[in-house]
């Protein structure tokens, strides 16, 4: 059984030393996310991950969830005990307004503890998750009375949410749904229709599940201008605003999945179930999107939280494993054989490992301080500028961060060899509970359409300026400084290539619109590289501002230094590659006639 065990001083240098985020929070008004209170979150949910949820992993696997006559579901042993101890440990109402029964901390710090669950037992870590995007969604549209009736028993954790989008017929084009949503005389609505792919769909770990639903209204326009967002709780509130009589709705089948397989993944069907229009008729799609938006970051740190797992994992076992000798010569030889982490290759892995899940935590944690400025600051022109730079950064947090922790999984399970194939050891679980990452809340090829089309091109590149800007003045505060030189330089050339392969696609693309297509994922790839890239040089340097201060802790700062030198040798030159593809025309993916794609 594997363990894990929150890496808190790469977190704390990250937050304090990288971000200086009490200086962030004093700026948007959150006092009391001082030093004490950011340490312990940090101690104690790592406790919470380590000590109670790392466990239930390979229970809740092994078990899986249980569906019953009645549409209910049964979680694994455990689930239930834990969820409540996340809630008596008032981890759910962390970030939520104390008007409803918040702490009113920082959504960053939530995005920190996000991490820590992901890496333990991503299956649990989605029940709670999803309720925040309910209350992020209900807290921008919903009126005072729903929120009301629902915020306050989502924040406590009593009440648990979803998001019911796609249909069997629709998948990610939720323009062909056809759930429909009949006005009733009481101003509520009647939801009939049925989805799929629901995640937590059903379950015993709370009283109540908040369903947030996409249906038609009978005059909807057709396509995604139709769809409108309501409310439907599987047990309608009574007067009191506790748990009323049972609602139209109900789990019909439980997904038998690939992994994550303690996740409650429902088809979920309404039958004349009573609900509640959020928002606007027709605005349903914008709605969601606000619900939409915080999952795709989290689903980012979702692979970052699997990808740091199975790094714990293969260090330890490449640390025991004897396995030849090293090729220099016996390091151990009072052992049979020397531990596999003397191996060449065997480092090449864990290296990237380590350079991508501490790149993908600065990038998460950069983001997620992007967050909170765009909803927190007190100046408009900076809460613009920090919208601007969220709309290019989270479809490259969802994507590269999904991509890349899938990549760090499979080299994890190939550091333990044939025993990395067994199960015993955890490490095939975590393959298969990160595939689904690049899948859900939109896919790799989603993601880059959006940031390429939409955020980039459609924005003649703003959005990237706004973002190279501020790598640009990070490289000309450190250009002559001779220990950054082996970041500066190529960071400076890579920016400048940035936004010549955007020019030239853009124009490629005033031809040919497949153009944008073709290109998507090797650009969104390219732009997670050149993301890191920034990253690790800004990591580099505060590394070397403090060896050069005697701050102590030098082993740690060591070895940041040598992880970004790593990745500027042997990550970075991807891009290279990327480069020449992302160029290659619409033509190379385009020009097989669709009937010679077989000869069968």
């Amino acid at each position: 059984m594997r363990t894990y065990k929150a890496p808190v001083r790469d977190m704390r240098f990250v937050l304090n030393e990288m971000l200086k985020v009490e200086e962030i929070y004093r700026s948007h008004g959150f006092e009391e996310a001082d030093a004490d209170t950011i340490n312990m979150i940090l101690e104690e949910g790592s406790k919470f991950a380590s000590e109670v949820l790392t466990p239930l992993s390979k229970v809740g696997d092994q078990h899986g969830c249980t569906l019953h006559e009645d549409g209910s579901v049964t979680t694994p042993p455990g689930f239930k005990e834990a969820y409540q101890q996340y809630v008596e440990n008032g981890w759910g109402s962390m970030c939520a307004e104390p008007k409803f029964g918040g702490q009113g901390l920082p959504d960053s710090l939530g995005q920190v503890l996000n991490e820590m669950i992901f890496s333990a037992d991503i299956s649990w870590g989605m029940y709670p998750g999803l309720s925040h995007g309910a209350m992020n969604a209900l807290m921008v549209h919903g009126t005072e009375e729903q929120q009301h009736t629902y915020l306050s028993k989502l924040v406590e954790g009593s009440w648990t949410g979803t998001m019911c989008l796609t249909e069997s017929h629709c998948g990610s084009d939720l323009g062909l749904l056809r759930t429909r949503a009949e006005p009733h005389a009481d101003g509520s609505y009647r939801i009939t229709g049925e989805k799929i792919f629901i995640s937590s769909g059903d379950h015993d770990m709370a009283e109540n599940i908040v369903h947030l639903v996409l249906a038609r209204l009978p005059d909807a326009p057709k396509g995604t201008k139709g769809i409108s967002l309501f409310i439907v709780p599987k047990f309608l509130p009574d007067e009191q605003g506790g748990v009323g009589e049972r609602n139209g709705v109900r789990a019909a089948g439980l997904e038998e999945k690939m992994g994550i397989k303690a996740n409650a993944t429902c088809v979920m069907v309404f039958e004349d179930a009573v609900g509640y229009m959020v928002g606007e008729p027709n605005q349903g799609l914008r709605c969601m999107f606000t619900m939409m938006n915080a999952a795709r970051l989290g689903t980012g740190i979702q692979g970052l939280g699997v990808g740091e797992a199975s790094y714990q994992g293969a260090l330890a076992y490449a640390k025991e494993r004897l396995q030849m000798r090293s090729l220099s010569g016996p390091k151990h030889p009072d052992k049979p054989a020397d531990p596999i982490i003397v191996h060449p290759d065997v480092r090449r892995m864990l290296l990237t490992q380590k350079s991508i899940a501490e790149g993908c935590r600065a990038l998460a944690y950069y983001t997620a301080t992007v967050v909170d400025t765009a909803r927190h600051a007190k100046d408009q022109a900076e809460r613009d500028h920090a919208d601007k730079l969220l709309h290019f950064l989270t479809p490259i947090c969802k994507a590269f961060m999904t991509e890349s922790g899938y990549e760090s999984v499979n080299l994890g399970m190939q550091i333990y060899g044939g025993h990395g194939f067994i199960k015993e050891w955890g490490m095939e679980q975590l393959v298969r509970d990160a595939r689904i990452t690049l899948i859900y809340e939109g896919t790799t090829g989603i993601q880059s359409l959006d940031l390429l089309g939409r955020k980039v091109l459609m924005t003649n590149g703003e959005t990237l300026r706004e973002f190279t800007k501020i790598i640009y003045h990070f490289c000309k505060e450190n250009g002559e400084r001779e220990d950054m030189k082996p970041f500066v330089e190529p960071l400076a050339a890579l920016i400048k290539e940035w936004g010549e392969l955007t020019t030239k696609i853009g124009m490629a693309a005033m031809q040919d619109r497949e153009e944008v297509g073709a290109a998507s994922v090797d650009y969104l790839m390219y732009s997670g590289y050149a993301c890191l890239a920034y990253f690790w040089a800004w990591m580099a340097q505060v590394a070397l501002d403090q060896l050069a201060a005697g701050s102590g802790d030098e082993d740690f700062y060591r070895a940041k230094v040598f992880t970004a030198r790593f990745y500027y040798r042997k990550i970075l030159p991807r891009t290279r590659g990327l480069a020449a593809t992302m160029l290659a025309g619409a033509p190379a993916v385009m020009d097989l006639e669709e009937e010679h794609f077989s000869f069968l």
